[in-house]
């Protein structure tokens, strides 16, 4: 295995830029800081039913919702990385479930879970990826990769033909 194998190491020389700069090109291309809120929420949810009883408020049959419920928030946010064509489903479901956390998990991991979850998926939900740029055209050729610049304008080429003119009025009964 060589160096140009390695991932994001595209010239082979492996420098903490490179690596930098294949870190930002893959954070930038998914919904990053809204799955992260969203892994942040549902451990923050799941992981207060495991605390000490001096911690908690209250235990009982809500804790069980509670690791569930974070355990499909930490998904939700994972689901928002690696699967970014799912955000919209990433989105909502995380702030269903950040909101019915409020009700059943100990206030949502004492608001922080929930506020964190609902921040989360409105940011997974809301996130739109980035078009990529045309390459720049040599001068007077025209550009026919993309939509025209007048919206209003047809996408492809084509001919136009005059309305008919009629020779008079058509015959009566």
């Amino acid at each position: 295995m060589s160096a140009s194998d390695v991932p994001g190491r595209r010239d082979g020389t492996g420098s903490p830029v490179d690596m930098r700069a294949s870190w930002r090109r893959w954070r930038k291309g998914r919904p990053f800081w809204g799955g992260l809120a969203a892994v942040a929420a549902g451990a923050e949810i799941c992981a207060l039913p495991l605390a000490p009883l001096k911690i908690m408020l209250e235990q009982g049959i809500a804790g069980i919702p509670s690791v569930l419920m974070g355990i499909v928030m930490i998904v939700m946010g994972l689901t928002a990385w690696f699967a970014p064509q799912y955000r919209s489903l990433a989105g909502i479901l995380t702030v269903l479930i950040a909101t019915a956390a409020l009700v059943m998990s100990n206030l949502g991991g004492f608001l922080f879970g929930t506020l964190f979850g609902i921040v989360g998926g409105a940011m997974i939900f809301a996130w739109q990826p980035v078009a990529a740029e045309r390459p720049p055209q040599p001068d007077g050729v025209p550009d026919r990769s993309g939509p025209p610049d007048n919206p209003g304008a047809l996408e492809s080429p084509t001919t136009v033909l005059p309305p008919r003119e009629w020779p008079g009025p058509p015959p009566g009964p």
